[in-house]
């Protein structure tokens, strides 16, 4: 078991781990409630952490990792009703088109 990140918070700490264990490598949050002693504690000691159970899927988490933290920002038009889309959205938020195959 090794230690993949520390986390700003418990929410991105458990979407994380949800997100890598959707993908198949299975990981856990640890010190998910260690935030209550940060003043005994430094507080970057009171951080969750993001666990991979494998060895051996630590470096395919991290590139995943890296990959949900920066997703692909794209600008294209909507096919349906003009809207400019940026991010990374796949569908138009004014009247729900899909983007457009490149």
């Amino acid at each position: 078991m090794r230690r993949l990140i520390s986390a700003p918070n418990l929410a991105l700490a458990t979407l994380w781990a949800d997100m890598l264990t959707h993908a198949g490598i299975a990981s856990t949050v640890q010190r998910a409630y260690a935030g209550s002693i940060a003043g005994e504690l430094p507080p970057d000691q009171a951080l969750p952490e993001v666990w991979v159970t494998d060895d051996a899927q630590l470096e395919p988490a991290r590139v995943l990792l890296a990959q949900l933290r920066h997703p692909p920002q794209r600008h294209w038009l909507c096919p349906g009703c003009g809207e400019a889309i940026d991010g990374p959205f796949d569908q138009c938020w004014n009247c729900g088109a899909g983007m457009p195959a490149s």
